[in-house]
């Protein structure tokens, strides 16, 4: 038996015939739908990137045609003849949005054979390089017409989806990630074996990104660096600043887009108000919280770098809060106060919860950031996963392995489940001249979800215990966008919000 050579290339003119003879099998049911030689050479003409033909030992058998349009232009309410502009394509329009389908088909002689699959990823694949927002199409449903005098379109289009009935055109639509928009009545007003009726179809393109082509634009690949911090004796504020700069400067020189210091780094000059009582000498670390934002603010600038602060007090109206900022590198800045203190920092220094769950906006998508304790509670992820959330920055301080334990565990449960990544920043060493901060431990790390497009370990980088170094590695955003949508599991699709959700409630 001789082997058979498969090939999806771009229709041309001289495929005509074979277009031709391929249709009028695929389409038994309408007698008369075949393409005219003049139309197909001047879709080719108007648009040759989009007409796809697949051969098997060189004899076109299938074909999908398609325009872009301008989809606002016509919305979800429209025919077949509107959308093609009554056959003559003048509504295909170059710099349009919206790849539209306008035909598939494989001749039924040599279908079984996953064909229809190969030029739907090659229209995928068009969709995707030409940046548009995704594909629409109009799909029949030739197998209604056995269930018309049982069911409506709605029920048996349901049924085709929970795989109750097999519809040789929808099923396969369903296969190929696409969705049904709504039901369309006389889309094709010939098409008797669907009873006049189609599915409007959508896929989405996962890597579309509507401001490609500005300046500003969100990275795919984004640069983290760590620092897992020394804690030691400093000569003042200007001491600790020289550190923080070093820091900066030379993760910096890696051209990374963050840069994260942990929870409390800044617990040396606490050392001056060793004579108080651990709630007066954290006030008093307080003091310098605003300094210490604007030189962060200053470095981020200086250094093209935007930087996660690590943590400090501050006091508000009265009130004790462990605080950390976003200092962006175009010179905005924003915070996020820790929501869940520890009962240690509530007890020796009568620390408040903060109130706002919140995602940021970067130049390098969307962060968010939970202080340490924050990060063992499951609904502060889910929460930031709904709101988009792309990476997870975690300041932290922890004095024993076990509670360093419950920090890194924890932060691997939100990357798995909320498919995004967590950065994990700590300190090391001890302060024995410093209430309350006696000992440090650390492993400072940058986490990921789990699923073949990651480490295996779930561990993109991560330091050397205890001792003071910076952990510089690359996260790709793109890959988050190909688990959401193709992940071996897929934890924020399959969510049952049917049965529960995580809110926030409004103080």
């Amino acid at each position: 038996m001789a082997e058979e050579t498969v090939e999806v290339r771009l229709l041309t003119a001289e495929d005509y015939l074979d277009l031709k003879e391929s249709m009028v099998s695929a389409y038994q049911d309408m007698q008369g739908s075949y393409w005219r030689e003049g139309t197909i050479q001047k879709l080719i003409s108007l648009f040759p990137d989009g007409q796809i033909a697949v051969t098997v030992n060189g004899k076109v058998v299938g074909c999908a045609l398609a325009i872009i349009v301008d989809y606002e232009k016509f919305g979800d309410d429209h025919t077949y003849e509107q959308i093609t502009g009554y056959y003559t394509f003048n509504t295909h329009n170059p710099k349009g949005d919206t790849l539209y389908g306008i035909e598939v088909f494989v001749n039924p002689e040599y279908r079984g054979k996953r064909l229809a699959r190969r030029l739907y990823d090659a229209r995928k694949a068009l969709c995707e390089n030409l940046n548009l927002e995704g594909i629409v199409a109009g799909g029949r449903i030739p197998n209604y017409e056995k269930y018309a005098d049982q069911m409506s379109p709605r029920i048996y289009i349901e049924k085709v989806r929970d795989k109750e009935i097999y519809d040789p055109t929808l099923t396969f639509q369903f296969s190929n990630d696409f969705i049904v928009k709504k039901i369309l009545r006389n889309y094709l007003p010939n098409d008797a074996a669907s009873k006049g009726f189609a599915t409007l179809l959508q896929w989405f393109n996962i890597y579309y990104e509507k401001d490609r082509d500005t300046i500003r634009y969100n990275k795919s690949t984004v640069r983290i660096g760590l620092v897992q911090w020394q804690m030691r004796t400093y000569s003042g504020m200007k001491g600790l600043l020289q550190q923080v700069e070093f820091f900066v400067d030379a993760v910096s020189d890696y051209e990374a887009d963050f840069v994260v210091f942990p929870e409390f780094f800044n617990a040396p000059i606490m050392m001056e108000f060793n004579e108080l009582q651990p709630g007066a000498a954290i006030r008093g670390l307080a003091k310098y919280t605003e300094q210490l934002r604007e030189e962060f603010s200053r470095f981020a600038v200086s250094y093209n770098v935007n930087i996660i602060s690590g943590t400090m007090p501050i006091v508000v109206d009265e009130q004790l809060y462990n605080i950390s900022y976003l200092c962006r590198r175009d010179g905005t800045w924003e915070s996020y106060k820790k929501i869940h203190p520890t009962p240690s920092e509530v007890y020796a220094w009568g620390m408040k919860g903060g109130n706002e769950v919140k995602v940021f906006d970067t130049d390098c998508g969307k962060i968010g950031i939970q202080i340490c304790y924050d990060i063992e509670f499951p609904e502060l992820g889910r929460i930031m996963a709904q709101q988009g959330v792309q990476i997870i920055f975690v300041p932290f301080l922890t004095d024993t392995q076990n509670g360093y334990n419950r920090v890194r565990f924890c932060a691997q449960a939100r990357a798995v489940e909320n498919e995004c990544y967590v950065a994990i920043a700590g300190c090391v060493g001890n302060l024995p001249r410093v209430t309350n901060m006696d000992l440090q431990y650390a492993q400072s790390a940058v986490l990921t979800p789990s699923d073949f497009a990651f480490p295996v370990t779930g561990i993109k980088a991560d330091a050397t215990p205890n001792t003071e170094m910076i952990v510089v590695a690359d996260v790709d955003l793109v890959l988050l966008k190909e688990l959401h949508a193709f992940g071996s599991v897929q934890n924020l699709k399959d969510l049952r919000t049917d049965l529960y959700e995580v809110t926030t409630k409004k103080k």
